[in-house]
């Protein structure tokens, strides 16, 4: 490796930038986040750590608005996603000034796209260390949309997808589950996907729904147990289902 890792802008011989790399797997050993489309309802969940005892949980938000119709989850570093949600949210509601529209989907996430590969080619600095999941409504399409970044600047828009610890796990879940759904089948879809790493159930869970009429709404803990329940005993009754001797004709 012969110190190309030490200066951000210097590609090694065989054409990697290590740093930017080294980024990719800090968002790797972050939170899980998975983010689900439906048709009229866009899903995001993150996985929570245990919080301590005497703090106060509504301090430590994953899941955030940058406007009224677009919201975001990230994986990685969360000092660095404060800022990068900050100057996000600053850009939304200077478009809104000088235009006089709120910013499409598209737009907000080429922006913070933008930002992320900016500081991954300028000297004296260092990647942002987080992938984000950013989910909307458009205001002229009133459709929902899904995009993800990574530390590298690159975006792309998804159906589902997962990003952070054991996203690939997920990402695999959600290929082979994934199907056209609206309202509390899309929620479901995405617990489902994230219970599948998540261990002790609901409580380690964040999830939050956006609509076109009523934005973005955090579930409180009682819904998700109810979810996870009601997924739990559809399992259950699944394995039940198998392994029932066949009736006779």
């Amino acid at each position: 490796m012969a110190r190309y890792d030490r200066a951000i802008t210097v590609f090694s011989p065989d054409g990697h930038l290590f740093q930017v790399e080294y980024a990719l797997e800090a968002v790797r050993k972050g939170n899980a986040a998975v983010g689900v489309r439906g048709t009229d309802i866009v899903v995001l969940g993150v996985e929570k750590k245990s919080a301590a005892k005497l703090q106060d949980t509504r301090s430590v938000r994953k899941i955030v608005n940058l406007d009224d119709h677009i919201a975001l989850a990230c994986a990685g570093l969360k000092a660095d996603a404060r800022v990068l949600i900050n100057r996000a949210r600053i850009e939304c509601q200077s478009h809104r000034l000088t235009v006089e529209d709120p910013v499409t989907v598209e737009y907000i996430t080429r922006y913070i796209a933008g930002l992320q590969q900016k500081y991954t080619q300028s000297g004296g600095v260092r990647p942002f260390g987080l992938s984000t999941l950013i989910v909307g409504f458009d205001p002229y399409t009133s459709a929902p949309s899904l995009y993800q970044t990574d530390p590298s600047g690159t975006f792309s828009a998804w159906k589902a997808n997962a990003t952070g610890r054991n996203s690939n796990s997920i990402r695999e879940f959600l290929e082979k589950n994934y199907k056209e759904t609206s309202g509390q089948e899309t929620i479901k879809l995405a617990i489902r996907a994230l219970l599948e790493v998540v261990e002790s159930g609901g409580k380690n869970i964040e999830v939050a729904v956006m609509t076109k009429e009523h934005g973005l709404r955090q579930l409180d803990e009682a819904e998700i147990d109810t979810i996870a329940a009601e997924i739990e005993a559809e399992k259950e009754a699944a394995e039940a289902a198998k392994k029932a001797p066949p009736k006779d004709k």
